[in-house]
């Protein structure tokens, strides 16, 4: 318990301490075809659809970063069940602050640390955030997190991006920072996941 308090502490620290980079970081699968999606979502210009079809038409050159995390082996468990159990128990989610449990599109409420965001998307297999004015990283960062399995093995995908740069873009110390905040963020809530996801 120690470990997964550490882990959150930096990450919620790093997170509200630093402005994203643009740079890419880590892995950069394509993201898995979405079979359905509920609401609309993406960047500045682009449609639901379109993000949907194409994810990398949704952030062009201003992405962040995109981390891979493995959630163990659920073979009788799909990434839909995955996602609706997360979206519907949305306290298992590291920074939740005064976020409701059951989370639905185009809900705002405030993360940990009163940092505004609004749920821009739920679709079968994804839920989309972008973080709103009075955000510590400012607004229009866009962090989707896609579900998917392969050969029982299932895996959360995290992809963030803005609709444009920051005054962190340029700034090494300050792209490494939000970098590593973020890994160890979504990495305790891949780890709660893969517990969670055998109630699913």
């Amino acid at each position: 318990m120690g470990r997964a308090a550490a882990v959150t502490l930096l990450g919620t620290t790093l997170l509200l301490t630093a402005l994203p980079s643009a740079a890419p970081a880590g892995a950069r699968p394509a993201a898995p075809p979405v079979q359905r999606s509920d609401e609309s979502s993406g960047g500045a210009g682009h449609t639901s659809e379109e993000c949907d079809a194409d994810l990398s038409s949704c952030h062009d050159s201003n992405r962040l970063y995109q981390y891979i995390y493995s959630l163990g082996i659920h073979p009788f468990t799909s990434p839909h069940d995955v996602r609706k159990q997360f979206t519907k128990n949305f306290w298992l989610f590291p920074v939740h602050g005064a976020c409701p449990s059951r989370i639905q599109p185009m809900d705002e409420c405030e993360l940990l640390g009163g940092n505004p965001v609004r749920v821009e998307a739920i679709g079968y297999d994804h839920l989309q955030i972008a973080t709103l004015p009075g955000h510590a990283l400012g607004d229009g960062l866009h962090i989707r997190f896609t579900f998917t399995r392969s050969l029982g093995f299932h895996y959360l995908i995290v992809t963030a991006w803005q609709n444009k740069p920051t005054a962190c873009t340029e700034k090494t110390l300050c792209s490494v920072a939000t970098r590593v905040g973020a890994w160890a963020l979504w990495r305790l809530l891949s780890e709660t996941l893969a517990v969670s996801a055998y109630l699913a």
